[in-house]
């Protein structure tokens, strides 16, 4: 029923264009002889004028024909821009060229002029009934912005301002009054766009948004680098504007630019690095038509590396997770977006030898991307066994299980974390870079390990914590003010760990050059300010103390690593340090027995099997009064565990 509404209302509005042409083509052709003689009919000689009334007739049809044929009946007005314009000039010049022609040939003889005002006065009538449309909006959006109107500024003179401009101006949001724009380049400055001034760069943001009283700021460069929109965000957060953005140069590219895609400047904006380009056709050429085991694949991380994977046509993909609502929702999500993809979908902990081991006999992967990790500091402090059995000896394992059935190669998910660790999990990931280590030189498989910092958007991230407590009315809670951390998206850390595992040799340690640090302070104060509120008065700060574990900065290398380029500029590989290897699997011997029997010293047993880790007094302090409280176990006589069973692999002596 609304189709055939819309049609019979499309339908009147073709017929009223076209009375209103066959009017403006009889106006226009009097008008000529009119204006010839001085606008005074009385001096209009009577050949001239029965002339034009035996052309008439031909004049309208003829016009109406070539305008239907221009599409002038079949545009929808309210979006016309210079383009629409050609157009009618082009259709009022055949119109024009016809009255010619057809005048000379039926010897009906007027003055030469009059072919001159028939094109300007029909072009004018043109315009003004298809452009009346824009200049009525633009009527109603001056007498109706009043002041509650939302004064625009928007940064970036360029082809992307203007056409944020147009969907401004055009659009419903009739609230939405653009006062001036913004551009570095001096070219531009103290010009007009439609009518807004060019004001100047952004030294002149704070001081037009003063004078012109701007509420809302749009920043239009979708072309520019991260680090350029960092720093006009910087300038326009001591505003009370809302920030919004026009996030990339495809839309523009294309011309598909719609006000749903100017969104809110998010902390992704802000973290001034450029995105991680990696090399897409080797990472497909080496996926395809592989067997892909993803450990942990319900993850943050996982659940990524699945999607992208699945997107470059494994022969088939395997997930294992612990957690049965993570992997039944990336399931789901896959089952729907790849339905021909080959899926396995499995429970199981990588800690249990035997349920790996039949995971590899039955599948033979050959590729294992090993994400399932214990991976938050606060509670791994407090459970360093588990951080142990979980992630040490859960990477033994499937590393085990990798060199045993032939998997070609194996990719360590590791963290910046496991660099001179002052924390029970990173150096969990430093075992379990060694374990790598190890492995790759006593095996066939080739074993990597790829290192990245903070991830946001993931489970557990400080992001995600913040946008809660905002949410909540605050406090916003930061361990110290002079703590900082290296940032990346979830995108960028699986196309890194999807690179290494392509063009990885064996033994490296992949490296993510994230750019500068940022500090966790200005990150909460950005995302405050983000959201519309201002530290201080509606939302708090609140500064918490170091948490166990916790150190101020966070490191990617250790000094003895090095530094190696690779042909992507953003990757580099850090060089494995030695270490007495057939000491260290004696150690680990030792250490899953004491992790089984729960020992309350496993941080001071770790710190003695990784050099580089350092229990920070003050947690030795709260391990020791903990320790105090805890019942004592007793003997680990019958005892029930698994018992460690160290690789043939590895205890061959074989480099």
């Amino acid at each position: 029923m609304d189709s055939l509404k819309e049609e019979k209302q499309s339908l009147i509005n073709k017929i009223f264009l076209i009375l209103v042409d066959a009017l403006s083509v009889v106006l226009c052709s009097f008008l000529g002889l009119l204006m010839r003689f001085e606008m005074n009919v009385e001096h209009i000689p009577a050949p001239y004028m029965m002339a034009v009334e035996r052309m008439l007739p031909a004049f309208v049809v003829v016009t109406i024909i070539i305008f239907w044929c221009a599409r002038l009946y079949h545009t929808l007005w309210r979006f016309a821009n210079s383009r629409e314009l050609i157009g009618i000039s082009g259709a009022v010049i055949c119109s024009t060229v016809f009255t010619i022609i057809y005048s000379y040939f039926t010897y009906n003889a007027v003055p030469r002029s009059f072919f001159a005002i028939y094109f300007i006065c029909l072009l004018a009538c043109v315009c003004i009934t298809r452009y009346s449309t824009i200049i009525m909006r633009t009527l109603v959006e001056t007498r109706n912005h009043g002041k509650h109107a939302r004064n625009t500024m928007i940064i970036g003179a360029g082809e992307a301002g203007n056409m944020v401009m147009k969907e401004l101006v055009m659009s419903n949001y009739l609230d939405a009054r653009i006062k001036c724009f913004v551009d570095d380049d001096k070219h531009k400055h103290n010009t007009y766009i439609h009518g807004v001034k060019v004001v100047g760069g952004r030294d002149k943001i704070l001081e037009s948004v003063e004078k012109y009283d701007i509420n809302e700021i749009i920043i239009a460069m979708p072309s520019v680098s991260k680090r350029i929109i960092r720093e006009i965000a910087d300038v326009c957060k001591d505003t009370e504007c809302k920030l919004k953005i026009l996030p990339g140069m495809y839309q523009f590219v294309t011309g598909d630019l719609d006000l749903s895609m100017i969104r809110n400047v998010q902390i992704e904006d802000l973290l001034g690095r450029e995105t991680v380009d990696v090399d897409v056709q080797s990472i497909m050429s080496y996926v395809s038509k592989k067997c892909v085991l993803v450990t942990g694949g319900g993850g943050s991380i996982g659940s990524e590396l699945c999607r992208q994977i699945a997107a470059n046509h494994p022969r088939r993909l395997i997930i294992l997770d612990i957690y049965e609502n993570n992997a039944y929702d990336i399931q789901q999500e896959l089952k729907q977006k790849y339905p021909y993809l080959d899926l396995v979908v499995l429970i199981g902990s990588v800690r249990n030898t035997n349920r790996v081991n039949s995971v590899f006999q039955q599948y033979r992967p050959d590729i294992v991307y090993h994400a399932a990790a214990h991976k938050h500091v606060p509670l791994m402090e407090d459970s360093p066994n588990e951080a142990i059995k979980n992630n040490v000896f859960g990477t033994y394992k499937v590393a085990e299980a990798a060199d045993r059935y032939g998997t070609k190669r194996f990719v360590l998910i590791s963290t910046d974390k496991a660099v001179n660790p002052t924390n029970i999990m990173g150096a969990s990931k430093r075992m379990c870079e060694m374990i790598v280590q190890a492995f790759n030189n006593r095996s066939t498989t080739d074993y990597v390990a790829v290192r990245f910092g903070n991830v946001l958007g993931s489970s557990g991230s400080v992001i995600p914590l913040f946008k809660k407590q905002i949410e909540a009315g605050g406090p916003v809670t930061v361990t110290h003010p002079d703590v900082v951390r290296y940032f990346m998206t979830i995108p960028e850390a699986v196309s890194l760990v999807l690179e290494a595992g392509a063009t990885a040799k064996g033994g490296e340690i992949f490296v993510l050059d994230m750019g500068e640090p940022v500090k966790i302070d200005d990150l909460a104060r950005n995302l405050i300010r983000l959201s519309g509120y201002t530290v201080g008065e509606d939302i708090e700060i609140e500064y918490t103390g170091l948490r166990p574990g916790e150190k101020l900065y966070e490191e990617l290398l250790m000094n003895e690593e090095g530094l190696q380029d690779t042909a992507n500029q953003m990757i580099h590989i850090g060089q494995p340090i030695e270490f007495d290897e057939d000491e260290f699997l004696r150690n680990l011997e030792k250490l899953y027995t004491y992790a089984y029997d729960e020992t309350a010293e496993m941080k001071e047993m770790v710190s003695k099997i990784v050099p580089t880790y350092h229990i920070r007094p003050e947690d030795k302090k709260r391990d020791a009064r903990r320790a105090k409280r805890m019942a004592p176990i007793g003997d680990s006589e019958g005892t029930q565990y698994e018992p460690f069973r160290q690789s043939k692999t590895l205890k061959r002596d074989e480099r």
